[in-house]
């Protein structure tokens, strides 16, 4: 039999290509926070390239509207809604909202972050501390809680936390960010266990430098790209397609074995906490 299927993929290499790179995700409803632009947005596309119909989120209408008409320009199935998920009301809203236009949830990523402050850690203030918290973890927690639920009566489904190699390797002068971002890693382990037995998977994406808005005030700098470069085994900046091909991977069956790892896209900077 093993070697029947060898000689089919040796005379016939596309087969195993196909059946390995687009791994089928039709049916699934995915929530996606954050995705108007970056790292969201092309983990959007990913996953409804694959089949997915995907809800996209932005504090801005005009994102959303935007983002939308992009994807159903790629044939992607889209619902689209303004979300700030540092609200108890705009998560409960996206939620509602999916279910009521996707009847079901079968998916979340949590990549919405945010980074008011460049210093000393120590100089940073308890309200901003409160607001990189809130965001960055607390509405992560608040999101999977709201979700579980739904995936539950699916029969299971798939939560992606997208963390950072500052979650690693603290960045300087983001010591809060990076705290933040550890945190989801830590996250990815205590609630892997406790979903597994709802056929509910838990893992986690940790990007380096990606060419995207937020982290344009990193990469557009010449010298501190340089510097940055020396740890990096792909003398490159990451493009945001790279991570979202990453977490549709861990969302489809190909990765039905794994739950409560953290995937390190970051070029081949070492990670280690």
């Amino acid at each position: 039999m093993l070697r029947s299927v060898f000689s089919f993929l040796r005379t016939n290499p596309a087969a195993g290509q196909r059946s390995m790179s687009q791994s089928s995700l039709a049916g699934k409803v995915a929530i996606v926070t954050a995705s108007t632009d970056g790292i969201g947005l092309a983990t959007a596309q990913a996953l409804g390239r694959r089949g997915a119909h995907v809800v996209v989120s932005s504090r801005r209408q005009a994102n959303v509207d935007k983002a939308v008409a992009l994807l159903q320009s790629q044939s992607i199935q889209v619902t689209g809604t303004t979300c700030n998920v540092g609200k108890g009301e705009d998560r409960e809203k996206l939620v509602q909202m999916t279910l009521e236009q996707c009847g079901g949830i079968d998916i979340l990523v949590s990549n919405a972050a945010v980074n008011p402050f460049f210093g000393n850690t120590l100089d940073c203030t308890e309200e901003i501390w409160d607001k990189i918290l809130s965001v960055n973890v607390k509405s992560a927690v608040l999101m999977t809680k709201l979700v579980v639920p739904h995936m539950e009566k699916r029969g299971g489904g798939n939560v992606i936390y997208v963390s950072s190699v500052a979650g690693y390797q603290p960045i300087k002068a983001l010591g809060p960010y990076s705290v933040s971002k550890t945190a989801l890693l830590g996250l990815t382990r205590v609630l892997a266990p406790e979903l597994a037995p709802s056929n509910i998977r838990v893992n986690c994406v940790a990007p380096g430098i990606i060419k995207t808005h937020f982290s344009s005030a990193f990469w557009q700098n010449e010298d501190a790209m340089d510097e940055f470069k020396k740890n990096l085994s792909i003398k490159r900046i990451g493009e945001p397609e790279e991570i979202g091909g990453v977490i549709a991977f861990l969302c489809s069956d190909e990765a039905s074995y794994i739950t409560g790892e953290t995937i390190t896209v970051t070029g081949g900077i070492s990670c280690r906490l």
